[in-house]
């Protein structure tokens, strides 16, 4: 089964080599595009102020997040890396998560994660939507993914959207459903076939010869008409 990584991030701003830094991570474990279950998740000290700007995004302040564990303690890099393995990573507008993930990674003196591992669904749905809205909130209202528990951005909760998303990207609905369809088809024309062997064409008659002679007779005494001769 192939296991990929979705992954989102919340941040205090757009640019790393700035001083901006990740404040949350959620990473869900899928399988076959269909969450397993497993997750990581933290909230993370960024050693410095929050813009307003970015708290009225994800809600997050700088009092919430002092005393959270920092990016390099154990508890996060290696519980990330570890938790990611030698998956691929999914996320929304690729390049900017791996940016942040990567330098957080370099400051905690840790190897990045290289550029081909990662799966840029924004890229994919331009592909498949050229011209058209494809931020994640459009994607969930054009799939009918409900966005009733989201109030604010949130690592975990869009990770959870974006999982399902992905899955609508690849298809991966449709083709469950088809196999699912052919599976069972095949199954009760197997059975059918096994038990009552193949149905004759033409069917043979359930009526005796008499029988067919009376219906023939009452009809010709009762509608006379030169028409039913014909079929009779």
């Amino acid at each position: 089964m192939a296991r990929e990584i979705v992954l989102d991030t919340e941040t205090t701003g757009f640019e790393p080599h700035l001083g901006h830094r990740l404040v949350e991570i959620a990473a869900l474990e899928i399988e076959d595009f269909l969450p397993t279950g497993k997750s990581f998740h933290t909230y993370i000290d960024p050693e410095r102020d929050m813009p307003a700007d970015a708290e009225r995004v994800h809600g997050l302040s700088a009092a919430f997040l002092r005393g959270k564990p920092r990016f390099a303690d154990p508890e996060v890099a290696s519980a990330f890396l570890d938790f990611v393995g030698e998956a691929p990573i999914v996320a929304h507008n690729a390049a900017f998560d791996r940016a942040f993930v990567n330098w957080e990674l370099g400051l905690a003196g840790l190897p990045d994660i290289p550029e081909p591992r990662w799966v840029d669904t924004l890229a994919l749905a331009r592909r498949r939507f050229p011209g058209m809205q494809n931020s994640l909130d459009a994607l969930c209202k054009r799939f009918k993914i409900s966005l009733s528990e989201r109030e604010k951005h949130g690592a975990l909760i869009d990770a959870r959207l974006l999982a399902s998303v992905y899955l609508e990207l690849c298809g991966g609905r449709e083709r469950g459903l088809e196999l699912t369809v052919v599976a069972s088809t095949w199954a009760v024309a197997d059975q059918v076939a096994s038990d009552y062997g193949a149905r004759p064409r033409p069917l043979a008659p359930r009526s005796t010869e008499a029988e067919r002679d009376a219906h023939a007779e009452f009809v010709l005494k009762t509608v006379k008409s030169e028409l039913w001769k014909a079929w009779l």
